[in-house]
């Protein structure tokens, strides 16, 4: 494993009696060939991009994006995924080199 990203959901559970917020803590794991969610598993060579948008005041929160050829799919994070992101794009050149992740 190269770099460990945190993330968080946030479910929402309803009964007739009442409604409860429960958050999930999990992790995005950067591979030399993958990157692994909880539920997902996305071969290196169908992610294009990781882009990070901040959310409110405190400059680790926000959501990581994660381009791929399935689609956008979107981690909520309270840590600053600077590291992981660097880690993937690395990776990237490494793997292309000269040609970079798809987008940029």
């Amino acid at each position: 494993m190269i770099s460990v990203q945190p993330y968080y959901k946030v479910e929402r559970v309803v009964t007739p009696l009442e409604q409860q917020t429960v958050t999930h803590y999990r992790t995005l794991q950067l591979y030399e060939s993958k990157i692994v969610s909880a539920y997902r598993e996305f071969p290196l060579s169908e992610v294009y991009d990781l882009s990070f948008k901040r959310i409110g005041e405190n400059p680790g929160h926000g959501v990581l994006y994660l381009h791929a050829k399935q689609g956008v799919f979107p981690y909520m994070v309270e840590k600053d995924p600077a590291n992981f992101i660097n880690e993937f794009m690395n990776l990237m050149k490494k793997s292309a080199p000269g040609k970079g992740s798809g987008f940029l």
